[in-house]
């Protein structure tokens, strides 16, 4: 029989968790809501504890940032975020103190991307991207079959945009005010037009053109950077009607016809395959990678 794996999907609005062997045998899913840490965490603990006799690992991915270099004192700690009392605080140590068993972690969007690299919309593929936009924007890249990292996990939500022309909203990023993350992400959008992405109704059709307007010019820097084959994208707010569609239109015009690549024009920017459960698909992989 096939190994069975426990993971965990730690967002910044709800947690999944579940078990399976692959992708296409995910069960037993719970969803959380991400409150305060101790209660968070205690949660996914005693969900994977219902079956912690099956297991032969654990795989987590969380939003970040993330401690990521396995011989830091602070290994697997979210460093410093926006969400209130989770800067400073283990997400790996809970899991390690309550089973005995190899622990595999990665930050949310690297796990998608191992996910969808698997068995998504990047299968067949040694070098694509994955964005997520959503509470927050972040990026996972691929490069020859293998996560991009260094120093830190790449942190894509944050480089530079220009204003639209139109748009005088200054950003809700508080390091940086109007980088991508603070201009395209569901709590911009909330901020900009006083209500959720989903209930936007009539002004809709702005907020998605201005989200690709935005999304467009990270995607450009990420192409000019990483130049890779693919850009998968999901979180809430690419659920909204005609998101892909405004990516694909402002990219061209943000490209200016350079270099000229016929792949990056329709089909290059898409919706996971996976859909709402690539993290977990990732967080599986890591828990495969993780035994020794």
């Amino acid at each position: 029989m096939a190994p069975m794996y426990g993971f965990v999907e730690l967002g910044g609005t709800k947690s999944l968790v579940g078990f399976g062997t692959t992708a296409d045998d995910i069960t037993d899913v719970g969803r959380i809501p991400t409150t305060e840490p101790g209660e968070t965490l205690a949660l996914l603990v005693a969900h994977l504890r219902s079956r912690a006799n099956e297991l032969s690992a654990l795989g987590i991915v969380s939003f970040g940032p993330l401690e990521l270099r396995p011989g830091h004192e602070r290994y697997g700690e979210i460093t410093i975020t926006t969400k209130p009392g989770w800067s400073n605080i283990s997400v790996l140590r809970p899991f390690q103190e309550a089973f005995d068993l190899d622990v595999g972690l990665d930050t949310d969007v690297n796990g998608a991307a191992l996910g969808e690299g698997r068995w998504g919309a990047a299968k067949g593929l040694e070098n694509f991207v994955y964005l997520t936009v959503g509470t927050g924007i972040g990026g996972g890249a691929v490069s020859h079959g293998a996560l991009v990292s260094g120093l830190g996990h790449p942190e894509m939500g944050h480089v530079v945009v220009s204003p639209h022309p139109d748009d005088s909203f200054e950003g809700v990023c508080p390091f940086h005010g109007g980088c991508l993350e603070g201009m395209a992400s569901g709590p911009a959008l909330e901020a900009r037009f006083g209500m959720p992405a989903s209930s936007l109704g009539a002004e809709a059709g702005r907020a998605v053109d201005l989200v690709g307007f935005y999304l467009a010019q990270g995607i450009r820097d990420i192409i000019y950077t990483l130049s890779p084959e693919r850009v998968v994208i999901g979180g809430g707010v690419a659920k909204l009607p005609g998101f892909f569609e405004s990516i694909q239109t402002h990219l061209k015009y943000q490209m200016g016809g350079y270099p000229g690549h016929e792949e990056h024009d329709a089909g290059f920017v898409v919706a996971p395959g996976l859909g709402e459960m690539s993290g977990l698909a990732g967080a599986l992989v890591l828990a495969e990678q993780s035994v020794v």
